[in-house]
């Protein structure tokens, strides 16, 4: 636990590094959507990712968004979670604290919660079976207190 926040510098260059791997270019285009990227909080959609850089940008096209957002996520900048509603979100991976999620089934509201006795049952359980793991994905879902209070 305690791991340090990268940097914006940081995660520039480890994008930076990845795309020179790959023989591809850092593109305007490109360091406009990884710094509305960096810039997001929470969980965005290649959608809500494009619309916050076409008002930077008016000439980057959704596919742009959609193939660098892919990028980010092979990269390790981004990461994608899955909350079951039918479309990819992603959310901040690059040197990020491991945490799961808490989801209103009614308003859609995200909560990252973190708990070290969970992840070691997941790491017993895992071992129990034979398995060891290499990451996994843990979402609850519920009804927020906000949405109980209208029942």
């Amino acid at each position: 636990m305690g791991k340090k926040n990268p940097t914006l510098s940081e995660q520039r260059a480890a994008f930076r590094d990845y795309l020179a791997r790959k023989q591809l270019k850092m593109t305007p285009q490109r360091m406009r959507i990884l710094d509305a990227f960096l810039a997001s909080q929470g969980h965005m959609t290649s959608e809500d990712l494009y619309h916050r850089v076409k008002k930077a940008d008016p000439t980057v096209g959704q596919a742009t968004v959609y193939r660098t957002l892919k990028l980010l996520a092979d990269s390790g900048i981004a990461q994608e979670v899955d909350f079951s509603e039918g479309v990819a979100r992603y959310e901040h991976g690059f040197h990020q604290e491991h945490h799961d999620h808490l989801i209103c089934t009614r308003c859609r509201t995200t909560v990252e919660v973190s708990d070290e006795e969970i992840e070691r049952l997941q790491e017993s359980l895992a071992a129990k079976h034979g398995f060891r793991l290499t990451g996994h994905s843990m979402c609850l879902y519920g009804i927020c207190p906000r949405c109980r209070a209208t029942d």
